[in-house]
């Protein structure tokens, strides 16, 4: 929200009047005509800023002030162009005055200026003849244009390839690619004279050209690249540097192009006439025979190849090394692009990537370069018939495993997952094997790439580890918590006399309990579902319940359970059903104590089990021995409501014959007692200690289960009704020990009493509480018999007037 003065200037702004407001203007076009401006100027400037952009309406200034404002565009000082860009936004240009640069003035277009051209464009007409000025000007000799002009023009282009590719024509495309081979393979070998590196490149002022040097000090013996250094730089070796910057954008987005008025390439004029690039590039004659697309991407070829060579020079300065970084991370990644338009050059490349790759991989800190090659590998490992399984065990082994606390590598490496997940999924075998690893960016640093990790992990779920990977997910904050004890053992020492000693940086330090946490921080899947002793685990992390780090971590896990069955529903059989149901019930009270993340898992289990009990009914014949053992134990009632109720729900309303076949009157007898000893237990007396009352929801999901059951095998019925009715007298002297509220005691009374009613008449009990599958899945547009008088109803509503 504003605060309350700006709040009041905004209102002034949008409330002044208009005699003011041309009083205003009218000062302010004086103030312009002066060669320097005063603050007073610059003041005024402000205001008319807030005046247009305070008001809902577009405002037209007046010619004269318009023009003035324009005039500022040009101005040397980059303040007055940002000013006048931004009230020129905001304005509807007279009739005869848009904004508009001929050949005459494009040489004074800066970025500000291009970006309010773009802005101004009304429809693709007038892109694509703002495309042919810019273009006609980078035709213009050096002399009658300036590489100022230059280098805002490539960025303007670049633009509106990104946002309306439609808007070049292929006439465009040819000229540009002529002049991006230009620069990037003819510009100047010799440094510029006296003009200030600037930029990535530092170095004394030199007044005599010198040749242009490698970042090692060698004098550099072939073309220049972006890795030259020098004391001076030409234009066309700053144009060098901006054509790489763009190239790869150009190269994956051109063929959008419009496909109109293509111009016949049979007389190569891409070289600037008159100068040293036409004579050194008119001796390459294989290259002059190429179009000129594939004469780009030859020469795109050339240049990263020359990069990597350069790379591999032992740069002087740090800032220099970061930039070869950087060089090789675009000189990649243009490699590739290049090879997919072209599949030849992918037998001329690999050799040098190859050796790049072995040059690289055995340091981490070019972990950022080796992302590209694993991705150059991903799409041409097969056309080159390479092994690709040692750059898939870095990638999806070191990776993760030693630089998990690096957000930048992490962004990039789910990137590339979340880009490339298709072709990882077929052709990287080692993919799904490695979620213990993946899972370590995800616990270590969870709001940031969680986004990632929801798109990602469907693919990660395949029914051989599907179980571990459910375990791995529960455990997640205990491998945050791990993560954040690795790390400080590797900077704290030993003996820390400094404040309060950690018990779990101790225990993880411990030989006793080294087991526990390597199991955690292991690398691939296959080594076990969980750890035997998760109990002692979650003692020794249990101070790290409230760490920063291990909280975001539990918030991310609910949100994962739920895509995790989702999708293993759909690969999953029923045995592995089965077993999961049994990893529910069983990690239910097998996890870290954070309350609310106890909570929250419960919650995900209990609408998972119900879901999988509903898709598949027989589980709960083939799990009834699981099932009821975790009904029978009164304790779940208080520690595990959501999955204790929805257990019971799950038994009372599938042991049925209608549903299994297999479900006896011995089973339904078993599973009533289990039901009636625990119900009886809990309305007999009070909660243990240190528990609350149980739900009401509880108790009548109990009530309601025993009256299912009873109304399949009607010998129980007199069993129940006797509970039902002592229950109704019990609760007529007053409030009881197990339940605190009286609505829910009365609410419970009030269920007992309808069940009661219902099993007086067995045959309606049972259709009312196990109704068949025709009535509660009705289809009643296919059943004739059913539909008839629904459509005499109709016609009969239709027929008689209301």
């Amino acid at each position: 929200m504003y605060s309350h003065g700006s709040e009041s200037l905004i209102k002034q702004a949008r409330e002044i009047q208009e005699p003011e407001l041309q009083k205003f203007y009218s000062r302010l076009s004086k103030l312009l005509q002066g060669k320097e401006f005063s603050h007073e100027t610059l003041d005024s400037l402000q205001r008319l800023l807030l005046i247009l952009s305070a008001s809902k309406y577009t405002r037209t200034l007046p010619p004269e002030l318009q023009k003035r404002i324009v005039s500022l565009l040009s101005s040397s000082a980059e303040q007055w162009q940002v000013l006048s860009s931004a009230m020129l936004r905001e304005t509807l240009p007279p009739s005869g005055q848009e904004l508009n640069y001929n050949q005459e003035n494009i040489s004074q277009l800066n970025s500000h200026a291009a970006a309010l051209l773009l802005s101004q464009a009304g429809s693709r007409a007038d892109l694509s003849s703002l495309c042919a000025q810019l273009l006609r000007g980078l035709e213009s000799r050096q002399s009658e244009g300036s590489a100022h002009s230059l280098t805002h023009t490539l960025p303007v282009l670049n633009t509106i390839l990104t946002h309306s590719p439609e808007s070049l024509t292929e006439d465009h495309v040819t000229l540009l690619s002529k002049k991006l081979v230009d620069w990037l393979r003819y510009a100047s070998i010799t440094q510029g004279g006296g003009a200030s590196s600037g930029g990535f490149f530092t170095g004394p002022r030199s007044r005599q050209p010198v040749p242009i040097a490698e970042l090692d000090g060698t004098v550099s013996g072939d073309f220049f690249t972006v890795l030259c250094v020098g004391q001076g730089f030409t234009d066309d070796q700053w144009m060098n540097v901006y054509s790489f910057s763009v190239l790869r954008h150009w190269l994956l987005t051109y063929h959008s192009v419009s496909n109109v008025s293509a111009i016949a390439d049979t007389d190569d004029r891409s070289e600037v006439d008159g100068s040293v690039v036409s004579m050194v590039s008119a001796t390459s004659s294989s290259s002059r025979l190429l179009p000129p697309k594939e004469r780009l991407r030859e020469k795109a070829f050339q240049y990263c190849q020359r990069l990597i060579e350069q790379s591999d020079r032992k740069a002087h300065k740090r800032i220099d090394t970061d930039l070869q970084k950087a060089c090789l991370v675009e000189a990649v990644c243009i490699l590739d692009c290049v090879c997919e338009e072209d599949a030849s050059l992918v037998f001329r490349t690999f050799p040098s990537i190859k050796a790049l790759f072995g040059r690289l991989s055995s340091d981490l800190s070019f972990a950022r370069v080796l992302l590209p090659i694993a991705q150059f590998y991903l799409h041409h490992g097969e056309t080159a018939a390479v092994d690709c399984e040692s750059v898939w065990n870095l990638v999806f082994g070191r990776f993760p495993a030693e630089l998990f606390n690096d957000h930048f590598l992490a962004h990039e490496l789910l990137r590339f997952l979340r880009l490339n997940l298709e072709s990882v999924r077929l052709r990287v075998p080692q993919y799904t094997r490695s979620f213990p690893n993946l899972l370590k960016l995800l616990a270590w640093d969870s709001p940031p790439v969680v986004d990632d990790f929801v798109d990602l992990l469907p693919s990660l779920v395949t029914p051989g580890n599907a179980v571990e990977l459910l375990h791995t997910l529960l455990d997640l904050p205990c491998l945050s918590a791990t993560l954040v004890l690795q790390l400080r053992s590797a900077c704290l020492p030993i003996s820390d006399t400094g404040g309060r000693p950690l018990l779990s940086l101790d225990a993880f330090r411990n030989n006793s309990y080294r087991g526990l946490f390597l199991f955690l921080l292991r690398g691939e899947a296959g080594s076990g579902d969980t750890i035997d002793r998760l109990s002692t685990l979650h003692k020794l992390l249990a101070e790290a319940a409230d760490w920063p780090r291990v909280v975001q971590c539990a918030q991310t896990v609910p949100v994962l359970l739920h895509i995790f069955f989702n999708t293993v529903i759909t690969v999953a059989d029923d045995k592995l059903l089965a077993h999961l149901i049994l990893v529910m019930l069983e990690r239910s009270s097998l996890l870290l104590s954070i309350p609310k993340y106890i909570k929250e898992i419960h919650r995900v289990f209990s609408c998972h089990l119900l879901r999988l009990c509903k898709l598949r009914p027989s589980l709960v014949v083939d799990q009834s021995h699981e099932l009821l053992e975790f009904a029978g134990a009164t304790a779940n009632v208080y520690s595990k409501e959501d999955v204790y109720t929805h257990v019971v729900w799950a038994l009372g309303e599938y042991l049925s014959v209608s549903c299994d076949s297999r479900c006896s009157v011995r089973l339904i007898t078993s599973c009533f007692e289990t039901l009636e000893a625990v119900l009886f237990e809990i309305t007999s007396s009070a909660p243990p200690p240190g528990a609350v009352c149980p739900a009401p929801r509880v108790v009548t999901t109990l009530m309601s289960a025993l009256a299912k059951l009873a109304s399949r095998s009607h010998d129980l019925i007199p069993r129940v009704s006797l509970f039902l009715s002592k229950l109704r007298t019990v609760t007529r002297g007053g409030s009881v020990p197990w339940c605190a509220d009286e609505e829910d005691l009365v609410a419970i009374v009030t269920r007992g009493e309808e069940l009661w009613s219902l099993l007086k008449a067995p045959g309606v009990a049972q259709s009312v509480l196990t109704p068949p599958q025709h009535v509660t899945a009705p289809q009643w547009h296919r059943d004739t018999n059913v539909a008839m008088p629904l459509r005499l109803r109709a016609l009969t509503s239709l027929t008689h007037s209301q």
